[in-house]
């Protein structure tokens, strides 16, 4: 494919999408943007701009189906026709980051896992950045990676990768990937079946050598079973918060002991920005990152105390009346709002609900009994939720809006408690997504 250039079709014209097309304009391909649903006025503003051709509405199967290669969004599903005739033609459909990786020859730092990952990306790229390394932060976060390659030159990536981006991966090779962990998410697109999920996170060192490193949670059995019946080739750097390993990362007595090519460092967790246990795991995995790529342990330490946490993510909005508000609006499955609960030290209110993608919450229970006081229920269907939790929270109201959640919330609240808005479902049944769905929990806090 190198150095033939040809007609480069990009399905969906989100970000990943336009990125891809500005980066295939630049290398020099014949692009076509196409979307069945409706392209962003911005986007189209810089599809115009560029003199790329472009089509929403629809799918001009002749022309698509006329392509050398084939760049499908990550919201696009393999079973969809169009990208059945594609494959079954032999057209090559792949992810926006294989793509982009083939234009630049950066040191990649990618990192997955079904929570955290947003977290341990921004905190390796602070803690990279800080140690003087020439860095840029792309995939499910900011700009897309193909944008990032068009218009920059860093000679390092840390890039937020989901399961369906690595699904469309053929030659793409972090030289550090990261696991944070896999629990059931998004099944709905692997057949309901937990194993074709991991698979598919796995792919992310499936292309990896013995001169790479793969840094994955030990105490997470999913990973530990998969790797010893599917070895990888990379080095294994794993990290614990309940054993002593080494190599690798552990916990004890409040320090973080990091252990790498037999070079020691030791750290305080009492002094980490960020709370909660499920952030020590995203500590040691972004410094196992930054050791890796020899940035000083004593910058190492001081850039874990002043990094400012992902929004959305166990967010602190304010304090009123004593009473602590805390948007946890991305927590949208039962595993983030897990870590967000097990985080709480005081009684909480619990704002919770949603669009549920299957969810058990009986994982749940245990630190629901212990911590929580009241639920608000937020969704259009509460009935799994108030099934579940019924009978071991005294306290359980119904709301439709964030407005009203937010106003009951402020009526039951007592000084000293928390109210914490962590929805364990996805946002789409009230809201545009988790993101508003989190900025209008703030600006209800705020008029309160």
């Amino acid at each position: 494919m190198e150095g033939v250039k040809g007609a480069l079709v990009v399905l969906g014209g989100g970000e990943s999408g336009v990125g891809t097309a500005i980066l295939g304009k630049k290398q020099g391909f014949e692009v076509f943007v196409s979307d069945k649903g409706t392209i962003k006025e911005s986007y189209r503003d810089v599809l115009i701009d560029l003199e790329i051709e472009w089509e929403d509405g629809q799918h001009s199967e002749e022309k698509i189906l006329n392509a050398d290669l084939v760049m499908k969004s990550p919201g696009i599903p393999d079973k969809v026709p169009m990208v059945r005739q594609l494959v079954e033609k032999g057209i090559p459909v792949i992810s926006e980051i294989e793509f982009a990786s083939k234009y630049t020859n950066a040191t990649i730092v990618g990192i997955t896992g079904s929570n955290g990952k947003t977290t341990t990306t921004m905190l390796a790229h602070h803690l990279l950045q800080k140690g003087g390394l020439h860095v840029g932060m792309a995939g499910n976060i900011g700009d897309s990676y193909a944008k990032m390659v068009a218009e920059n030159d860093f000679d390092t990536y840390v890039l937020e990768i989901s399961s369906f981006q690595l699904d469309g991966i053929v030659s793409f090779k972090p030289h550090i990937a990261v696991i944070t962990n896999i629990t059931p998410d998004h099944l709905d697109r692997y057949d309901h079946k937990f194993e074709n999920y991991v698979a598919s996170k796995f792919r992310i060192a499936m292309n990896q050598t013995e001169s790479d490193y793969l840094i994955y949670d030990a105490d997470d059995q999913v990973i530990t079973d998969w790797l010893k019946a599917h070895p990888v080739r990379s080095r294994l750097i794993p990290f614990s918060i309940k054993k002593k390993i080494t190599p690798g990362a552990f916990l004890e007595d409040k320090n973080i002991t990091i252990t790498i090519d037999n070079d020691q460092t030791t750290m305080s967790t009492e002094t980490l920005a960020l709370e909660g246990k499920h952030n020590v795991k995203n500590a040691m995995a972004a410094s196992m990152a930054a050791t890796l790529l020899k940035v000083r342990k004593e910058t190492i330490r001081e850039s874990l105390q002043d990094f400012q946490g992902a929004p959305h993510r166990l967010e602190k909005v304010l304090k009123i009346n004593n009473v602590q508000y805390i948007n946890d609006s991305k927590a949208t499955n039962v595993n983030a709002t897990y870590y967000a609960l097990e985080s709480m030290n005081v009684q909480t209110v619990w704002i919770v609900g949603g669009e549920d993608k299957g969810n058990d919450y009986a994982d749940l229970m245990p630190l629901v009994r212990e911590k929580v006081k009241a639920i608000i229920c937020l969704g259009l269907d509460n009935s799994k939720i108030i099934d579940t939790f019924g009978r071991v929270v005294d306290l359980m109201v119904e709301t439709y809006s964030m407005e009203e959640a937010v106003k009951v919330a402020y009526k039951i609240a007592e000084r000293g408690e928390t109210v914490l808005l962590s929805p364990a479902c996805a946002s789409f049944d009230l809201f545009d997504n988790y993101e508003d769905r989190g900025n209008q929990f703030k600006a209800a806090v705020r008029k309160l």
